[in-house]
């Protein structure tokens, strides 16, 4: 695994999240959508330019970097 430098942990906002998917197309390796399409974080840990474009993304603002 990459040191903590080369990485950015991802989360999602539940309550702002309206379930377009887009991160999961963006961040496939990290995040998941449920049977409703919502997002599941598989691996909260991502590439930060691809954690940085799928929070730019999200037309919810519900991707976050923590």
């Amino acid at each position: 695994m990459a040191s903590s430098l080369d990485v950015a942990k991802i989360a999602v906002d539940r309550v702002r999240c309206t379930g377009h998917g887009i991160c999961a197309q963006t961040l496939p390796d990290s995040i998941t959508l449920d049977e409703w399409g919502y997002p599941i974080v598989t691996d909260d840990q991502a590439d930060p330019d691809e954690a940085k474009l799928a929070v730019k993304l999200c037309p919810a603002r519900a991707l976050y970097l923590r």
